[in-house]
């Protein structure tokens, strides 16, 4: 089997197992909410950055309203994840350049999108799958990392040769939601620390599972 058909086989395995999941964890109900919600979420989980947006998106409804703010009026909300000083900066910041460059909305291409501080490839990749249904690239986070390693597709931990990598043998059409996939195998039966090949659907294919074939 070629890579590409491998890819595909791959995605269609684990879209019937995962297929319900194919969305973002993070709750939002708009661009930027999602943009501020994934700048949270690094180092931290999707279920933790949920309890303290739903406090904060009431209080700060829009990305105007935060640049009234300092980044100091944002620690009582997000102090208990982690890093939480530079992503109240930089969620200041970004509000800043956003309503001063972009008329208040959150930018849809990628290039704009990483101009916004605290906001790389990976985020940039997530608001725009996730927001706006385009694809420019593959999020990549560290589920996806350990997953692509498993399966033979990469040998490296390098997020960007790992997303480019991803580009060549998956369908643009599948680059949104093979992030979501790789995510739900990670949480499931690969993940970082130990894998769980009896119970994962890809056992029979995945060149690291252990059981027999």
């Amino acid at each position: 089997m070629d890579r590409k058909a491998y890819a595909k086989e791959v995605i269609r395995l684990l879209r019937k197992r995962y297929g319900p999941r194919l969305q973002s964890t993070l709750e939002h109900s708009n661009p930027w909410e999602l943009l501020v919600a994934t700048i949270l979420s690094a180092q931290s989980q999707d279920r933790q950055v949920n309890k303290i947006t739903k406090t904060l998106f009431r209080r700060y409804p829009d990305a105007k309203a935060y640049t009234k703010l300092r980044p100091q009026a944002l620690y009582p909300y997000i102090g208990s994840i982690g890093i939480y000083r530079n992503k109240a900066k930089n969620i200041v910041r970004s509000a800043k350049i956003i309503v001063k460059e972009f008329n208040g909305k959150v930018p849809n291409t990628i290039e704009k999108l990483i101009t916004l501080p605290g906001v790389g490839r990976k985020t940039a990749n997530v608001v725009l799958a996730n927001a706006f249904g385009i694809s420019e690239g593959i999020a990549i986070d560290t589920h996806c990392i350990t997953v692509s390693n498993r399966l033979g597709i990469a040998k490296t931990n390098d997020a960007e040769k790992i997303e480019k990598l991803l580009m060549q043998i998956v369908p643009k059409k599948d680059w949104g939601r093979v992030n979501h996939l790789f995510i739900a195998l990670g949480r499931d039966a690969c993940t970082a620390r130990h894998k769980y090949c009896s119970d994962c659907i890809l056992n029979r294919i995945c060149p690291s599972s252990d059981v027999r074939r």
